[in-house]
């Protein structure tokens, strides 16, 4: 066996039994992805909003302040993880100079709304489908949980004045029966 290939295996935790008993966290900083924990990622987005807000970067004792730590040493001892974790650079001898090395990305806002158009086009789509039923004469009771569902999503999409608009032909229908 390699010398290159005997280090790979040594540096592997191992149990008595000689079976891998690495942690997932031990995993994830072998493959270079380590997570920050939950102070850490405290401390990194104060760390970009202060950068964003003076253009440079806070010192320790106004990280101890803004996050309310007791010492410098927790704030130092936090940032030397982080330096450590990849998710800080900081260079030697120099004040002020913490930098993330990747902004925290924001995860982009989802939204239900509809452009007019989709609207008009999905308003057609349940006008269709009730006209379907009112001219069926034998309403199975699949359909009336599809004109339900319909509905509902109207409703969900934020279109409430056009579900409120087939409500009462889907109360007419409900009164006419349905076959299994």
């Amino acid at each position: 066996m390699s010398e290159q290939r005997k280090q790979q295996r040594s540096s592997v935790p191992r149990s008595s039994s000689g079976i891998s008993s690495m942690s997932r966290e031990q995993a994830d900083a072998m493959r270079g992805v380590v997570r920050p924990t939950k102070k850490q990622k405290e401390l990194l987005a104060f760390i970009e909003a202060f950068i964003a807000e003076h253009g440079y970067s806070p010192s320790y004792r106004e990280i101890m302040t803004g996050l309310q730590y007791n010492s410098v040493a927790t704030v130092a001892l936090h940032v030397n993880n982080l330096i450590k974790r990849g998710h800080l650079q900081k260079r030697e001898h120099s004040a002020r100079s913490l930098e993330p090395t990747a902004p925290a990305a924001a995860e982009p806002l989802k939204s239900n709304a509809i452009k007019p158009t989709e609207e008009k086009w999905l308003v057609e789509k349940v006008e269709f489908y009730f006209k379907n039923a009112e001219d069926n004469r034998q309403l199975t009771t699949h359909q009336l949980d599809e004109l339900y569902v319909l509905i509902g999503s109207l409703k969900v999409l934020g279109l409430e004045g056009a579900a409120q608009a087939f409500v009462p032909r889907l109360t007419d229908l409900k009164k006419r029966g349905t076959v299994q």
